[in-house]
Parts: C-alpha cells; structure tokens; sequence
C-alpha cells in the first residue's frame, strides 16, 4: 500500500525532510509546513506507538496521551499490519530491541 502513496512530489518532500540537520531545523520545517492540529496529531500518535510497543493498554494510553480509542486502535493496526516504520525508527532511536 506504501508504494500506491509514491509520487515525485511526495519523494521531494522526503528529501527535504530528510536535508533537515537539527531538531530545531525540524522545528521551523514543520512549524511552517503543518497546523498546530497536525502536529499535535503526529505527534500524539507517535506517542500511542511508542507506548503500544512497550506493553501499555489502551485505558492507559487514553489517561496519558488524550487520545481515542480509535487513534489508538488505527495506531495499532499500523503497528501490526504496516509497513514497520515506527518500529524501524524506535529501533534506530534505541528504543526498541
């Protein structure tokens, strides 16, 4: 499914994503390319991710994340019929064995 969402223009704005040298260039990027909605949604389901790995049930992940159930639950359908990219990017942060 990954492949059906190629494009030209979506490969340029991964390479630009990827040109990004600091955390504060990511920053400023995305500052100017998403909505204050959209990020917070990212990043909310970045945390759900991470959190579903570790073990935690869906009742905590709500608590601590404010999320849906339905954020969480498409989250984990990600996580196990995806194409691992949370897993690869948690494994190339550490966090993840």
């Amino acid at each position: 499914m990954a492949n059906m969402r190629r494009s030209d223009d979506a490969d340029s704005l991964f390479q630009a994503i990827l040109s990004l040298e600091s955390v504060d260039e990511c920053y400023d990027f995305f500052d100017d390319l998403c909505t204050v909605p959209e990020m917070k949604s990212f990043i909310q389901r970045y945390k759900v991710a991470k959190l579903l790995l570790q073990g935690e049930v869906y009742s905590d992940i709500v608590a601590e994340t404010g999320a849906s159930t339905a954020t969480i639950s498409r989250v984990n359908r990600s996580l196990s019929y995806g194409c691992d990219g949370y897993r690869m990017v948690f494994k190339k942060l550490g966090l993840l064995d």
